[in-house]
């Protein structure tokens, strides 16, 4: 089933984007064609395990609670347990009553006192066991590579290498007019919209569907250079630095996070109308093909027309404002790029300014979401201000004064901030980089950031499962706002220092990751009960059984009480909003991927990570050998796994070159794996370095991960040597 649209909490609330009606007719099928796809599994009411986890797991200094559905209204016991059994914390639940958003009755289990690390605890209470999950430092590393793997992976116009994504997600370039494609470099608009084609190669698929669209691909190019240049402010850059991720431009001197949002911003440029044409300085809103693609198409393997839709504000917009961003943060590592996106944010700020009301229409959405957005000046603040924090230039300080979003409330919103709702991306901007704007009037936006990330913890407190939404806001995307609440608590966090901020905002990665009603981790490869038929054209492996799922690292839209497509319609019908989801393929409305949710989650474990730059140190005093090494399992189904090993060098010495070497006990066998090379004969299995990460620091370390069979039992291997060294 195609995907309609993609709408906002604030088209939602605009009314801009109602509740599907006749979506089989939209999409082109009828009552008796609906039949022909597989049929959705039913969802269940509730999970089987009450006691609700974060199923990857905690950080040593993070807050460490979970959720217990239980209709006891006095406090229960609770035990702590360690992969051998024994009991290491204890203490009682906390009653809270009826949670909204779940129809839940819900205890709180809070267990943060407890800083001892290892892997395979569970939470027991009233004999209930939790999934297993980990206390580790390097808990988020291998995620936070992973999140942002999903972009590269997106990526149209080039092939996908298997050495960076693995086998089975390698595939030619999609859409370069290599037949049956028609193509993405010379591509038409539609009738009327101009007489000319362009050459709009590139760029980043934006969800399940083949289309790009500048609107989407603005916010999310946003989020991930925010995300390293937040880092910088925190002088923790390096860990997105020059080959740090599974990237082809590697090696080249740029923070790898640049080099992939880079691969985005070509692609908005060549969306920018050239000079000599009507309408010159504006983008083109997005492009796609013709009709809606069916499901599973292979990019390369799609041979419809692709379309130029008019040029919109909203458009023009994002690309000066990401653009103002660029023009900034890349000019230490490629000042010429940086210049020509400066060059391109004037020419699109220009643009808008003399078309402000060329509105791109709800009704263009065949084919492609339409991405309508009525209202556009907070795209005019955010473009605003970064071109603002860029220049210092007096006009765009004085069109950002001016701005009612300014001083508005409600820049800031409990839905969160989104593709349609941009306000809150120009207030982070103006509290996080230094201006010439009044000390007073810095002051006032930064108390902004943290009132809104305050009114976030409110919200989560009120809550059984402390999300930072209300029960009201369980839309199209749910899962993306929010990562982008746990944003703003993260902005917040480096405004102040104040811990209860770092909390709210790693909280709300134990929601995502399976501490919900559902008890469903909502990100691919993650969790014992991850989501693994996300809906999508070529990882449609649920509809094609040679194409892969998703790969580890996707989070899905997540719970959406509208019901917008028939699958969810015809299963979740009486759902309440919290578990209005279901993973299954068709469903469109609750279990799509797309870049504005990657996006945050990328952002989100980035930060998260932070606290672990030691790698998978579980503490105590370093062996005598001179390394130390951290197996843990990430996922685990019937005859399989994947796992991250971290290797730390304990030692005085810098290690310049590994292998690493263990042996399985249970008939484990390797496939595949990222970030080494591993072979295995017989039982022994051999990791080597990739050469971009063959340099260990004294006190330093290195993470890779791999996916593996097994049968019976999946005995943890007991004994590692590091360059024939025994290892702790």
């Amino acid at each position: 089933m195609p995907v309609l649209m993609h709408p906002s909490p604030s088209a939602l609330r605009r009314g801009l984007v109602g509740v599907l009606s006749g979506v089989l007719a939209v999409a082109g099928l009828t009552a008796g064609t609906a039949d022909a796809v597989p049929k959705a599994a039913a969802p269940k009411a509730a999970a089987a395990i009450a006691v609700q986890v974060n199923q990857v797991g905690y950080l040593p200094d993070g807050p460490k609670r979970a959720t217990v559905v239980t209709a006891a209204t006095a406090p229960t016991a609770w035990e702590l347990r360690s992969a051998a059994g024994a009991t290491v914390a204890s203490g009682v639940t906390t009653a809270r009553g009826g949670d909204t958003a779940s129809g839940d009755s819900t205890h709180l289990a809070d267990f943060s006192s407890y800083t001892g690390t290892g892997t395979g605890y569970t939470l027991v209470v009233d004999g209930q066991r939790s999934h297993p999950f980990d206390i580790r430092a390097g808990l988020y590393n291998t995620l936070r590579s992973d999140a942002m793997s999903f972009f590269y992976q997106q990526r149209s116009g080039i092939a996908i290498d298997p050495a960076l994504a693995g086998a089975a997600y390698a595939r030619p370039a999609g859409h370069l007019g290599v037949a049956p494609n028609k193509g993405d470099t010379s591509v038409p608009c539609q009738a009327g919209v101009c007489d000319y084609s362009r050459d709009v190669r590139g760029g980043w698929y934006d969800a399940g569907d083949h289309g790009k669209y500048v609107v989407n691909g603005g916010l999310s190019t946003w989020l991930l250079v925010n995300s390293f240049e937040r880092a910088k402010r925190a002088g923790t850059d390096a860990a997105l630095g020059d080959s740090t991720l599974r990237v082809p431009e590697r090696g080249n001197g740029v923070p790898d996070v640049l080099d992939e949002a880079r691969w985005e911003l070509d692609f908005l440029m060549r969306m920018q109308v050239p000079e000599g044409k009507p309408l010159a300085g504006m983008a083109f809103h997005k492009i796609h093909d013709a009709n809606w693609t069916g499901l599973p198409t292979r990019p390369e393997l799609d041979d419809q027309q692709r379309e130029l839709h008019r040029p919109s504000t909203a458009a023009t917009l994002n690309l000066a404002a990401t653009a103002a961003q660029c023009a900034r943060v890349y000019a230490p590592y490629d000042a010429a790029f940086a210049a020509r996106c400066l060059d391109s944010a004037r020419r699109a700020w220009t643009a808008a300014r003399a078309n402000p009301n060329l509105i791109a229409p709800d009704s263009d959405g065949n084919g492609g979401g339409a991405y309508g957005d009525a209202t556009v000046s907070d795209e005019f603040y955010w473009a605003g201000a970064e071109l603002y924090a860029t220049t210092g230039e007096a006009a765009y300080r004085d069109a950002v004064t001016a701005s009612p979003w300014h001083t508005s409330s409600g820049a800031f919103t409990s839905f969160g901030f989104g593709w349609a709702d941009t306000a809150a991306l120009g207030r982070i901007v103006l509290a996080t980089v230094p201006t010439g704007l009044p000390a007073a009037e810095t002051t006032r936006l930064r108390a902004s950031v943290t009132a809104a990330a305050d009114a976030h913890l409110t919200t989560m407190s009120g809550q059984g499962y402390a999300v930072p939404l209300p029960s009201t806001a369980y839309v199209w995307g749910s899962n993306g706002q929010v990562a982008n609440n746990g944003i703003v608590m993260a902005v917040a966090y480096g405004l102040t220092g104040q811990q209860r901020y770092r909390a709210g905002s790693i909280e709300a990665l134990d929601y995502l990751l399976g501490r919900n009603t559902l008890g469903q981790s909502y990100v691919s490869g993650y969790g014992e009960q991850p989501s693994r038929n996300q809906h999508h054209r070529f990882w449609a492996n649920q509809y094609d059984a040679s194409l892969p799922n998703p790969p580890a690292g996707s989070i899905a839209g997540g719970p959406n009480a509208a019901l917008q497509d028939p699958v969810a319609q015809e299963k979740l019908s009486g759902c309440k909003p919290a578990a209005c989801y279901i993973d299954d393929i068709g469903s469109y409305s609750t279990n799509e991927v797309a870049v504005n949710w990657n996006a945050p989650l990328a952002w989100l474990t980035q930060f998260a990570a932070e606290s672990a730059n030691g790698g998978g140190d579980d503490g105590g005093d370093p062996p005598a050998s001179g390394c130390a090494v951290t197996y843990g399992i990430d996922s685990a189904w019937n005859n399989g796994f994947t796992a991250t090993v971290t290797v730390k060098n304990t030692s005085t010495a810098p290690v310049d070159g590994w292998t690493l070497n263990w042996t399985y006990a249970g008939g484990q066998r390797v496939t595949n794996a990222w970030n080494a090379t591993v072979s295995q004969s017989g039982s022994t299995v051999t990791a080597k370095d990739v050469g971009w990460n063959k340099a260990i620091a004294a006190g330093g370390s290195v993470s890779f991960g791999f996916q593996a069979t097994f049968t019976g039992s999946n005995p943890q291997p007991t004994a590692f040597t590091l360059n024939s060294a025994a290892c702790g």
